[in-house]
């Protein structure tokens, strides 16, 4: 038979974890560098040593716990995801990639197998990017995309940086966080789309992510009475706003197949019900598979900002914040993912991720794919996302079989 993962170990640390910050709605609500987040970090470090790894911290806050290779000078496997969550999320999202690569660990210890290469097991900072903007900031600032200052600087809406919050929680490690060999990196994680819940297949084997870009934008025009002021003397920010709002719609419909966007957070000033808005402040998401359509679904965008402000006459701001590039991921890491697919005796298919990952920065600086378990109906970043605990083990069983193929051979440092 098949070496498996443990059942009722994973699932026992799956419900104890997620007692952390959990909702009354079976979500969790554990924003990056929350108290929350804080107690969730101190339960990991925890198990990590119960297992005899070796816990370091670097200067974000990313968690890695290594195992010794037979071979310890040789590149680690790397293997994990992310544990802050949305505010009020979901209990999976990130959560089975991280105690789902220490299931791995646990297991190669329990049947006592030595890997040639180490595995190092990580939990990446600020992932969700709901508190701390931008998102994937951890992996980021490891991979060389943001500098260590830009990551320290960021704020949330009461002010408070991401440094200050993490010296605050005790997770400013010494460990330089900065690019460093590794032989390769998977993420188990679950789709947060509806491909293989229609499909009925129980694992995704990830070929890439979508390129995507992130936008803050503002309108500012003038408050008044809403009663007394005429229509045409108006300077309405939210009109504005929501004439781009109809242009999202309009440019995904005829931008490409695959072209979503979205207009996720909208703050508006004073946002009292007889004051004619004075500003409003908001976002931007585009996502395709084509960076092309991307860029073009940006500069159709940028346009419609300035076509709505002269409209109504009010003043614009427009700020791209992120970037990430659509890449194929690694030829070698997805056959072997298929591999170990087919080891564990699952069904599967290749897909291609809407949503972004840390896997999108660690493919820059080594080989990396992931492996994706269904989300029921779709759903996800809200507290109705919900996996199959039996499709949770299972791509945890592809995991502990791609990880095995890689860190057993030994050979060059790449």
């Amino acid at each position: 038979m098949s070496l498996t993962v443990s059942n009722e170990r994973f699932r026992r640390r799956f419900t104890t974890f997620n007692e952390i910050g959990a909702t009354n709605r079976d979500g969790v609500n554990r924003p990056s560098l929350s108290s929350a987040n804080q107690e969730a970090r101190e339960t990991l470090v925890e198990w990590f040593e119960e297992a005899n790894l070796d816990v370091t911290v670097d200067e974000m806050g990313n968690l890695f716990a290594r195992r010794a290779g037979a071979n310890d000078a040789l590149n680690p496997v790397l293997i994990g995801s992310h544990i802050d969550s949305q505010y009020n999320g979901g209990r999976y999202d990130g959560v089975i990639g991280v105690l789902g690569a220490l299931e791995v660990i646990e297991t190669l210890n329990a049947d006592g197998i030595q890997t040639e290469r180490p595995i190092e097991v990580v939990a990446w900072s600020n992932e969700e990017g709901v508190r701390f903007q931008p998102d994937m900031l951890g992996s980021g600032v490891f991979a060389g995309e943001f500098d260590l200052e830009y990551a320290y600087t960021r704020e949330d809406k009461e002010g408070k940086t991401f440094g200050e919050e993490l010296e605050r929680i005790g997770y400013k490690g010494d460990e330089p966080c900065e690019p460093r060999d590794l032989h390769c990196y998977f993420e188990l994680h679950v789709e947060q789309g509806p491909q293989l819940s229609e499909s009925g297949l129980s694992v995704g084997v990830v070929g890439g992510v979508y390129g995507f870009v992130w936008m803050n934008a503002a309108f500012t025009g003038s408050a008044d009475h809403a009663g007394p002021t005429p229509m045409h003397l108006r300077h309405d920010a939210l009109v504005a706003t929501s004439d781009v709002i109809e242009s999202v719609r309009r440019i995904t419909s005829t931008g490409g197949d695959d072209l979503v966007g979205t207009v996720g957070s909208i703050d508006v000033h004073p946002n009292s019900i007889n004051v004619i808005p004075e500003r409003v402040d908001f976002t931007l998401d585009f996502r395709s598979y084509d960076n092309d359509i991307v860029d073009h679904a940006t500069e159709q965008i940028q346009r419609e900002i300035e076509h709505a402000a002269n409209r109504e006459n009010v003043e614009m701001e427009y700020e791209e914040i992120m970037r990430v590039d659509a890449e194929p991921f690694d030829d070698e890491c997805i056959e072997t993912v298929e591999r170990a697919a087919d080891a564990v005796g699952t069904k599967y298919m290749r897909i291609v991720s809407g949503a972004g990952h840390d896997a999108n920065y660690l493919n820059e600086i080594c080989p990396t794919s992931m492996i994706f378990v269904p989300s029921v109906d779709g759903i996800s970043h809200t507290e109705d996302e919900y996996t199959e605990w039996a499709d949770v083990v299972r791509g945890a069983d592809v995991l502990l079989h791609a990880v095995l193929e890689k860190a057993k051979t030994d050979g060059d440092e790449q």
